[in-house]
């Protein structure tokens, strides 16, 4: 007879435990690059489209203002982007990559890569893995 687990049988715990795995493995790849996984999200964001309000880049890394204004500093203090007055409403600013986070694109480019290795699993797992967490992530937006 199976043992019932109060915590191993719940989604909850389940992805919770995945994440800080994920985590934990991109960590000592991060430290290479002077990043935290947080940071390193938010220049993936700004890889794929650089110069935009700040508001918009939590849109893309779903952080809100509270963790990103602090993250923002942090990597600006680390020379990796600058927040830039927007021309014409000086309250406005945008953030952009600087020539040290340009020059390091590629090996941050390279991160989910390496990840993909580690992993071990097949290209239809992952794809599947992806949509299904992309389906939960919606319809648990909705309910926000």
């Amino acid at each position: 007879m199976k043992e019932n687990s109060i915590l191993e049988d719940k989604l909850c715990f389940s992805l919770y435990s995945v994440t800080n795995a994920l985590i934990r493995q991109y960590r000592p790849l991060l430290k290479e690059l002077d990043l935290t996984y947080p940071q390193f999200v938010v220049l993936m964001a700004l890889y794929e489209q650089d110069d935009i309000p700040l508001r918009a880049l939590g849109q893309k890394t779903l952080f809100d203002s509270g963790t990103l204004s602090p993250l923002v500093q942090k990597l600006e203090a680390k020379g990796f982007l600058k927040r830039m007055a927007v021309a014409g409403d000086e309250r406005m600013k945008n953030v952009v990559l600087t020539k040290k986070a340009n020059d390091m694109k590629e090996a941050v480019l390279a991160l989910p890569g390496k990840m993909r290795c580690i992993m071990q699993m097949k290209d239809e797992e992952l794809d599947l893995l992806r949509q299904l967490s992309s389906n939960l992530l919606k319809a648990l937006s909705r309910q926000s």
